[in-house]
């Protein structure tokens, strides 16, 4: 950036900086304010209010070092008004220095923080201060505060930014009529307000960000993020790929052999999958349903019209129990029509592995396994369709590798993502925009309501008669033992402890076990011993969160569900009610709950629809943590809201198509403007 050597940028600096994401002029310029400080005023210590940030003037009384109870600088300071106890707890011997020669020359220092009640009365700790001149000019307009990191102060982004302003590019990208349309002012006119706020300007729209200046940003932000996705979309329907347009014969003997029908939402999505693999485009669509809508059939019928069409279709799943537990359900649908089921997990045999990854480079039409099908020993003979369920649990660098392992003469696989954390429409139009998203809004018949009981632990006792009853009325019942995010091991020593304590409770029945620590037989035959009935109580960690389908099953039992997140409370609760019986979930929490563990149990408690368990669980934890986006690639949002600007996203989408298609070059340089080099993370 021109204009930082004239207020030496050293190295060390420029590397913190770059570290911040300031590399270049515009960089600087969407480097806007977290908040802002009003400066404008001071208050007097007698009238200050407790607890608010305010603005004080005032004269060094006394200066001291103390070190009991702790290290710390204690300064008292007065105004006309009265006193006031300073106290830093971390100084340094040039700060003490700085206030005895204030108190000593009467010098004037300008203070800014909240005022609280402690030990040493009124105080204030780790203050804003400054000495200043007597009577010196206040500040005119609301003070910024930028995000910042250790060794880049306030007033050096103070002292850079204006620079950028006069160095970087603010012309307007949009068109000036179509702006006064929509009430949105020049980029010009917004970042130089946000930047510097005018005095008139409103305290309260500035610190919501819902100022004009701040929606026009906003808009930008979205329209980069749009621009850039579908950018992604089109750029990969101009790469060709395998029409397969076989005339489904095989999906309909698959059809015709399942002792159910499919429902209107999968006969629909069938169609939607089926139009995408007969096109000269790779097809890039995300399959979305709620626990039960039955995704795997919709896969399985996919894949039968990649094979048929003379392609080998991939299933990838994000853990082996799951992986397993499809591989047996595909197999068991595919094999009868001749279809060689192939599977590849880590932890099979060396000689079993190497037979499988031969099969999979040349005779299997179907291999499924957990992200082993992306290791550089496995090669695909003719990949024509890639299947990833629960899609936001891998990576991007993942996804892409399996899409590349497939890439044959520069064509790649058709791609079908499938996730059972419904996504807000929201988040879809924003995170999404990239894919062709299919919904199945519609359960198949059969599926009972489950009921949702909280419980505190203290009511364990009930909740095991519960469980007993339940198995005397010939039903079966889960058990799952408490998330400990840290710890594996920790985890499993309390699958093994709870199953200890079960088999005490619960003499006379028969209680199994399944972990992540088990090898995938022994976890195959506890589950297959599990759907068969000769387990009452299965005792389980998080690995029986997706795929598994007993319809005997219809208690659940979830320990410490304070600890788990709404998307896993709600796909363990999917578990049951699958058969025609009544069906339980238990709660079982510790008190005291967090606020936020309060927050998750009355939504999973209130709502079973998962759309609207997904809406509230954005509201509650915000995009980055929904979509997994610290893995995904996708930039996030900086400033819009994905709640509160839904109009701006709508609008944003319109403009991004409208701009690629009619001005390709205001398109690209607004992509520049905003996301400079990072463009490219968003083609995965």
């Amino acid at each position: 950036m021109s204009g930082t050597d004239e207020i030496k940028v050293s190295p060390a600096l420029k590397e913190k900086l770059r570290k911040l994401g300031l590399m270049s002029s515009d960089d600087f310029v969407l480097h806007l304010p977290i908040r802002y400080e009003d400066e404008t005023a001071l208050t007097p210590i007698a009238a200050a209010p407790s607890g608010v940030p305010v603005q004080l003037e005032v004269k060094v009384l006394d200066v001291s070092a103390q070190f009991k109870p702790r290290r710390q600088l204690v300064v008292r300071v007065s105004d006309a008004s009265g006193e006031l106890a300073l106290r830093f707890l971390n100084f340094y011997g040039s700060q003490t220095k700085q206030l005895e020669l204030a108190r000593d020359e009467g010098k004037t220092l300008r203070l800014y923080g909240e005022i609280r009640h402690g030990f040493l009365g009124a105080e204030m700790i780790h203050p804003r201060c400054r000495v200043v001149a007597e009577n010196a000019l206040l500040p005119q307009s609301l003070t910024p505060i930028y995000p910042t990191t250790a060794g880049v102060s306030q007033n050096v982004l103070r002292k850079l930014i204006p620079f950028a302003l006069a160095d970087a590019d603010l012309s307007e990208l949009l068109d000036l009529h179509w702006c006064q349309q929509h009430q949105l002012c020049t980029f010009s006119d917004a970042v130089q307000l946000l930047h510097a706020p005018p005095p008139e300007a409103s305290e309260v729209e500035l610190q919501e960000r819902t100022h004009p200046a701040w929606q026009r940003i906003k808009f930008d932000e979205v329209l980069a993020q749009q621009l850039s996705l579908r950018h992604a979309y089109m750029a990969r329907r101009q790469k060709g790929a395998q029409q397969m347009n076989a005339p489904a014969q095989l999906a309909e003997q698959l059809l015709a052999a399942l002792p159910f029908t499919l429902t209107k939402a999968q006969q629909r999505v069938f169609s939607e999958l089926k139009y995408d693999l007969a096109q000269p485009y790779p097809m890039q669509r995300l399959l979305q349903g709620d626990v039960g809508s039955g995704k795997t059939i919709v896969a399985a019928l996919a894949a039968c019209q990649a094979i048929e069409s003379g392609y080998q279709a991939a299933f990838m799943a994000p853990t082996e129990i799951l992986a397993e537990q499809h591989y047996f359900k595909l197999r068991g649908w595919l094999e009868p029509l001749g279809i060689e089921v192939a599977w590849l997990s880590g932890s099979l045999k060396k000689a079993t592995k190497q037979a499988m990854t031969l099969q999979a480079a040349s005779t299997a039409q179907l291999i499924v396994g957990t992200h082993a099908l992306i290791q550089n020993s496995v090669d695909f003979a003719r990949l024509g369709l890639v299947i990833i369920d629960e899609q936001h649990r891998f990576g991007v660098a993942q996804r892409l590798d399996l899409r590349k392992k497939g890439e044959r003469n520069a064509i790649p696989p058709h791609q079908l993502m499938m996730s059972a954390t419904p996504i807000p429409r929201t988040l879809a139009m924003s995170y999404y925009a990239d894919l062709d998203v299919s919904v199945l809004d519609e359960l198949p018949p059969g599926r009972t309501p489950i009921k949702t009981k909280l419980i505190s632990d203290q009511r364990r006792d009930e909740v095991i008669a519960r469980v007993r009853a339940t198995i005397t009325g010939g039903r079966q019942v889960y058990w799952v033992c408490p998330l400990i995010e840290e710890s594996e091991k920790l985890q499993l020593q309390t699958a093994i402890d709870t199953h200890a304590a079960l088999s005490e409770e619960l003499d006379g029945l028969r209680i199994g076990i399944v972990h992540g620590r088990l090898k995938g037989e022994e976890k195959a035959s506890t589950m297959m011993a599990f759907a068969t009935g000769q387990i009452d109580v299965l005792v389980a960690t998080t690995v029986i969160e997706v795929g598994v389908d007993v319809p005997n099953a219809s208690l659940m039992v979830i320990e410490h569900a304070e600890r788990f997140g709404l998307s896993q409370l709600h796909q363990l609760r999917g578990r049951v009610g699958r058969g025609a019986h009544d069906s339980v979930c238990v709660l079982l929490y510790q008190r005291p709950l967090s606020e936020s563990a309060r927050a998750r149990l009355k939504i999973i408690f209130e709502n079973t629809d998962g759309f609207e368990i997904a809406r509230q669980d954005l509201h509650l934890r915000g995009p980055g943590e929904f979509v997994g986006s610290r893995q995904s690639g996708v930039p996030l949002l900086r400033y819009a809201d994905l709640e509160l600007d839904t109009d701006l996203i709508e609008l944003a989408r319109e403009r991004a198509d409208y701009l690629l298609r009619e001005a390709p070059e205001q398109a690209w340089r607004h992509l520049k403007r905003w996301l400079g080099r990072r463009e490219d993370l968003l083609k995965a």
